[in-house]
């Protein structure tokens, strides 16, 4: 699955291991997170997320 990258913080989304302190469980394709759901660290929305480079 592909990881994201918040282009405010850096912080990393890895789906691998979802962001279980905010309810969302391993496994959870960027894709499927709610569209509420923010960065952990910064708060910034999912539209200012990018797909990571592998």
């Amino acid at each position: 699955m592909q990881r994201y990258r918040c282009i405010v913080c850096d912080w990393v989304y890895d789906p691998a291991q979802g962001d279980p302190e905010h309810g969302i469980p391993p496994e959870t394709p960027f894709e499927e997170l709610p569209d509420d759901w923010v960065c952990p660290i910064c708060l910034a929305g999912k539209e200012d997320f990018e797909e990571c480079a592998e």
